[in-house]
């Protein structure tokens, strides 16, 4: 099949986002850290009465707390990305691979259609399904697009 075509027709739900790990928007940064540490990913949902109301990134953490200094007793709500940029799981793989380019994300939020956040769509997870369903367009690639053998390969 097209790349393009898949691109169109392909749902988010196919990628499988990850389970979300979402934080209360009243915990602090401190717990925050340790979520992120515990769980081994780059974000946190922020709910509030089980809805997204933003999400905390690695990134966050780096410019908004540590590079300045706030402290770790700090709410989350105070430091988070408010309102961020989500797909549903209805999306397209395209729609999605817009909305990350676009906006330089890492991590999409995954909502229903009421707001509650139901998983994470990463850029890896999206790679993986570039290289799962088109490994010939992926594995074909030569390292430097500008330069070609000089002798076939097996030759």
């Amino acid at each position: 099949m097209e790349l393009s075509r898949n691109l169109r027709v392909d749902s988010v739900s196919r990628l499988e986002p990850a389970p979300p790990q979402t934080i209360a928007v009243d915990q602090t940064v401190a717990q925050a850290v340790t979520l992120l540490r515990e769980a081994n990913v780059g974000c946190l949902l922020v709910t509030q009465q089980r809805l997204l109301v933003g999400i905390f990134t690695e990134r966050d953490l780096l410019t908004r707390i540590l590079w300045p200094g706030v402290a770790f007793e700090t709410a989350i709500g105070q430091v988070m990305t408010p309102q961020p940029v989500t797909v549903s799981p209805k999306d397209s793989v395209r729609t999605a691979i817009k909305r990350m380019q676009k906006g330089g994300y890492r991590h999409l939020p995954v909502v229903d259609e009421v707001g509650r956040p139901v998983g994470v769509l990463s850029v890896r997870r999206v790679v993986h399904y570039l290289v799962e369903h088109f490994p010939e367009l992926v594995f074909n690639l030569p390292p430097d697009p500008s330069r070609f053998p000089e002798t076939p390969d097996g030759a």
